[in-house]
């Protein structure tokens, strides 16, 4: 089965492969964001704190001034117990949002990729706010990597709502 998908997956054009291997990496952001939601959701404040600080232990005492370990420590500190029934919910809806558009996207679903594209540009529009509150390497890379995932989308979008009208047609 496996070997059958990776024959038509090279058998398609380029672009679309592109556009396949694009839209699922944002699936599999969207499970990732679950998977954070959910143990926010489960642990508290105290909780989070203290398995962050034993994740970025060995690194912090190799380096004490390790970028992403310090500022993992300082985003547990500020952690409250509304901030992460926020955050859980942000990432749980966000997450679900994502990994149903990029299903029915992948399943060519004509009706998913006007969803898919509105809610990109939505995040866009909201990534580029911030990076103008504050620059970000990634999140400018994040905010890139979605207008090409937009512009990939509303490419194979046009596409197969032409197939679709020519096969009514008939």
């Amino acid at each position: 089965m496996f070997q059958d998908l990776l024959r038509r997956f090279e058998q398609l054009p380029l672009l679309d492969r592109v556009f396949d291997i694009s839209v699922t990496l944002k699936g599999i952001d969207g499970v990732l964001e679950v998977i954070g939601g959910i143990l926010l959701l489960f642990l508290s404040p105290d909780r989070l704190d203290a398995v962050v600080r034993f994740l970025t232990q060995h690194e912090l005492a190799e380096d004490p001034h390790d970028f992403l370990a310090t500022h993992l420590v300082a985003l547990s500190h500020s952690f409250t117990g509304s901030v992460s029934l926020f955050l859980a919910f942000y990432l749980l809806s966000h997450g679900i949002i994502k990994i149903v558009l990029v299903v029915a996207v992948l399943k060519q679903k004509l009706w998913a990729y006007p969803w898919m594209i509105a809610f990109l540009l939505l995040f866009i529009a909201y990534q580029i706010y911030q990076l103008i509150q504050k620059l970000s390497v990634g999140l400018l890379l994040l905010t890139l990597f979605d207008v090409f995932i937009v512009y990939l989308t509303v490419l194979e979008y046009r596409k197969h709502r032409h197939k679709a009208a020519a096969v009514r047609s008939v």
